[in-house]
């Protein structure tokens, strides 16, 4: 009898297990977006990822929120950081290739590591750069996504959910074949 008990909670358990993981994502596993008000906002994958306003260099508002619909590269830097000197050649041509396919590059400046705010324009006029740069003034946004190493960059899908972080620079490869797993 004891036999047939165990066997019943354990045939019970696996399909609470089957029950709870599928009203929590879809058939490929990933969390569904359907519903975002069930979604946690934080910094792993698959959390919503936490929304923030800054102001671009022309100093007009920007919000994260505002580019759902689009897959999205938040990418933390500064002009003095070497590493992410390498990589804004890389990303400034995954933009212009991608932009028309529903992708977007926004460049989160950490302006209060900068010698100065004016080394930002003259750093996106310098490289070509044609992405949004918005001004983390006070780093706020470095604080609220917890970076403590720059480059770092978050690979958000279409309904705001981070799918990937990165910590370093990235090339155009591994820009691709990163956003060609997002929805």
């Amino acid at each position: 009898m004891k036999k047939y008990l165990a066997l019943i909670v354990l045939i019970g358990l696996v399909i609470w297990g089957f029950y709870d993981v599928g009203t929590k994502s879809n058939s490929a596993g990933v969390p569904s977006n359907t519903d975002q008000g069930q979604l946690k906002i934080g910094l792993e994958k698959g959390d919503l990822a936490p929304d923030f306003e800054l102001k671009s260099i022309d100093g007009k508002a920007m919000k994260l929120s505002s580019l759902r619909g689009k897959k999205v590269i938040v990418n933390i830097w500064a002009t003095w950081c070497p590493p992410c000197r390498l990589e804004m050649p890389e990303m400034e041509k995954f933009y212009t290739t991608n932009k028309n396919e529903g992708v977007e590059i926004l460049a989160v400046n950490l302006t209060k590591a900068e010698k100065s705010r004016a080394d930002v324009p003259a750093f996106k006029k310098a490289y070509g750069i044609t992405f949004p740069i918005v001004m983390d003034e006070n780093g706020d946004v470095a604080r609220l996504y917890e970076v403590s190493s720059i480059p770092a960059s978050f690979f958000i899908d279409t309904q705001g959910v981070i799918r990937e972080k990165i910590v370093g620079p990235m090339t155009y490869d591994s820009m691709k074949e990163m956003l060609g797993t997002i929805k």
